[in-house]
This record gives C-alpha cells, structure tokens and sequence, in this order.
C-alpha cells in the first residue's frame, strides 16, 4: 500500500517522479485488456472492487475522511461513476478489438474533445485554432482506420476508444465543474463504487471459475495500476503545475505502446506511428495552449 508520505510535500522533483511512475502505470493499465482472459466488462468490475478497497485506504492512510461534505455531491459521484464505468469498459473493449497502440492512440483525441466542448459548456467562444487542432486530429484518427467498416474489428476498436474519449472528457468536465473539491483518491472511491454497483449486473464470469493466478492479476491490476496511479497523480498535481502534468501525462500512449512491445511483442506500422503522432502532437499543443489560456 502507498506510505503516508507519498501524500505530502512540496518538491517539485519529488512530485515530478510521482507524475512519470502514475502515468506510466496508467499506460502500463492497457496490457491487462489483452492479459486477463474477460470481457471487458468483467475486468472492469473486478479491478474496480479491489481499488475501491485499495482506494479507502489510501484516504484513510493520507488522514482525509472518506464522507463528503454535501448530500448533493454523492448525486455527482453517481454521475461520474456511471460515467467513468462506461469509460473503462469501452477502453479495455477497444485495445481488445485492435491494439494497446491503436486503443490508446483512439483514446487520446480526448484533450482536443476537451478544448472543443468546454466552450459549450462555458458559454464561451470557440477558437478557430481549436478547431483546427481538431480537423487534424481528425487526419491522424483517419490514418489508423484501415477501412471504413464497423465490421472491421480495428475499425470497430477506433470508434470504441474515441467513444471512451468522448465519456472520459464528459466526466472530467463534470467533475471539473462540481467535483473538484476532492483528493483524486476521494474521488475515485466513489467512482469505482459506482462502477461495481452499475456494471455488476452485468458480469458474465462465474466469480468461483476464475483461478488464483487470474485474481492475482487482477489484484495487481486494482492495486498497482489503479489506485497507486491515482493516489501518486493526485500528489503530483499538488506540487506541479498544470502544464508539466498535462505535458507528461502525453506520455501515456507512448509508455503504453512501448510496454505492449516489450510484453506482448504488438507490432506498430508506420501508418499508425504517424496518425498516433499527429494525435499527440497535438493533444501537447492543446495542453500548452490551455495552460496559456488559463495563466491569461
């Protein structure tokens, strides 16, 4: 379990090692969509049952109470818990339908998602510079779709994660706007919980089926490359700016795709090498150009 200390201090060089060991166990979180043997669905579930354990802990551990301080605001925590629910389902889905790269890549449209729909929600003008980072990563998702048919299970994987990107970008805005009084391990207690209450229904797998090997993995999975991340996350964020966290967080795919290669030996072409990197090119633009925007 993470030390109490990881919650606290001011030393940029300390915080800045929490944010690359978070982002990276959060690309390393995509290889468990191809090494769990379950739907998406399920994996979903189960790595949400142990980080919702894992998670009280951490708060509990940092010495923060687990209660929120309004009854509206557990209305808010079943709305982005539903939210993210979705989004962890349809982002493992997506990497198990193409690839960790691919998934990945598909998911990180989300930063442009942001910058063109906060204007919306703000009542604020959109920026004509914002749309054209917009039309090209449209260029960049159009060089990874092999085909133009759903029945193409890249294709179809495309779609899901840019889908996953769409509801991770409604519940970050969401949280933003109402939720951003709490910790990210507050806040992710909540969400997971909801995850399990929503998504279980729905499990397909016999819990008594699945071995011990399995449920070490996914305790791994709900430990390490769940709560862990968000707790370190969370730390980091208290003791860097804005822009170096949105600026390493970019590395993400990066970490991803280089784990899947080393791991699980996925190969990556050049047509997706070059659409991935328009994508982050100018999912780091984005990133600089809020920051920009925010410090004005």
């Amino acid at each position: 379990m993470m030390p109490t200390g990881a919650f606290k201090g001011s030393n940029p060089n300390s915080g800045l090692i929490q944010l690359h060991i978070a982002v990276l166990l959060f690309g390393g979180t995509a290889l468990f969509s191809k090494i769990i043997p379950l739907n998406a669905l399920d994996i979903t579930v189960l790595r949400c049952v142990i980080a919702f354990f894992a998670l009280g802990c951490i708060v509990k551990l940092s010495k923060k109470k687990l209660q929120l301080q309004q009854f509206k605001h557990y209305l808010v925590a079943l709305g982005l818990g539903i939210l993210v629910s979705l989004h962890w389902v349809t982002y493992f889905a997506s990497m198990q339908l193409s690839s960790v790269a691919i998934g990945m890549i598909a998911f990180f449209t989300y930063p442009v998602m942001t910058v063109l729909i906060e204007p919306l929600v703000n009542n604020t003008r959109l920026k004509l510079v914002d749309v054209i980072s917009g039309l090209v990563v449209l260029i960049g998702v159009m060089l990874l779709i092999p085909e133009a048919n759903l029945e193409n299970d890249v294709t179809l994987g495309i779609a899901t994660g840019i889908l996953s990107a769409a509801l991770f970008t409604g519940r970050n805005l969401f949280h933003k706007r109402y939720f951003s009084g709490y910790s990210g391990p507050q806040a992710m207690f909540y969400q997971t919980f909801v995850a399990v209450v929503v998504l279980s229904p729905w499990l397909e797998v016999e819990l008594d089926t699945i071995k011990a090997e399995m449920w070490t993995t996914i305790v791994i999975l709900g430990v390490f490359f769940t709560a862990a991340p968000h707790a370190l996350f969370a730390s980091a964020l208290r003791q860097l700016s804005a822009k170096t966290v949105g600026l390493v967080s970019c590395l993400q795919p990066f970490y991803g795709t280089v784990l899947a290669l080393l791991l699980l030996n996925e190969q990556v072409n050049v047509t997706t090498t070059v659409g991935g990197l328009i994508i982050l090119a100018t999912a780091i633009f984005e990133t600089q150009q809020n920051h920009k925007k925010n410090k004005a």
